[in-house]
């Protein structure tokens, strides 16, 4: 019988960056919808968006649920997760982590990235008329897609939008998340150079008891080959 999967975009995306990992799951005879969360529409206001915004977004979708599903968290969507999944355990059968953050308590996205990296973004977004960071192509070409061809980089950003600062500054509970018994799963697609070697792994021990699945490819697999993260998502199962 076919699981389904509420899929969860990370930083600039929207849910539009997981049609090709719901079509290769919708093959497989599995579900799957991936909401773009408030803000990330093309035409959507920014301004104020904070962090329960997102989270509530969140436990509204998997509340609409009528059996649990595998939530999947890419990226940013890791601490989204470590916040949403405490309101709503009952409607979540796994929880999956694909090359995530994963925070500790009191800490914030950037608390974990190069300081450099996370004074350069602060000070463009407080630049901004919406306290957003803006898209940063240097940043996308060479981290995010680093390796991938000029057609496919210029394909992700053409999609991509700013992202509200909230995102990257506000600490989740971390402990509401370790005190559930929801089976968990780390996703790792193991040629992400987005941050240094271990990084993402490193965060990953904060889970406690975790099952790892490897693939190949960078950050944005999701993006350049579904298929390999469709197949690693249903292996996890």
């Amino acid at each position: 019988m076919g699981k389904h999967f509420v899929l969860i975009h990370g930083a600039w995306h929207g849910g539009w960056c997981w049609d090709g990992v719901i079509q290769a799951l919708t093959q497989a005879g599995h579900t799957a919808e991936a909401p773009t969360l408030p803000g990330h529409a093309a035409d959507a206001a920014r301004a104020g968006i904070t962090l329960e915004d997102y989270t509530q977004a969140i436990v509204d979708v998997l509340q609409r649920q009528n059996a649990p599903v595998v939530l999947v968290g890419h990226s940013s969507a890791g601490f989204l997760l470590q916040n949403a999944a405490p309101r709503a355990p009952e409607k979540i059968e796994r929880l999956i982590f694909h090359n995530a953050f994963i925070l500790p308590p009191g800490k914030t996205q950037f608390d974990l990235v190069p300081p450099e990296a996370a004074q350069g973004m602060t000070a463009a977004a407080n630049a901004s008329p919406d306290r957003c960071v803006p898209v940063i192509e240097d940043f996308v070409r060479h981290m995010l897609m680093a390796g991938e061809t000029k057609e496919k980089q210029n394909a992700l950003l053409a999609r991509l939008t700013p992202q509200p600062l909230a995102l990257f500054t506000t600490p989740v509970d971390a402990a509401a998340l370790a005190a559930l018994k929801i089976p968990k799963t780390v996703l790792f697609a193991r040629d992400d150079v987005s941050l240094p070697p271990g990084a993402y792994l490193g965060m990953a021990q904060g889970l406690g008891e975790f099952q790892l699945v490897e693939i190949a490819g960078g950050h944005e697999t999701l993006f350049t080959n579904p298929p390999a993260v469709a197949q690693g998502l249903m292996q996890a199962l």
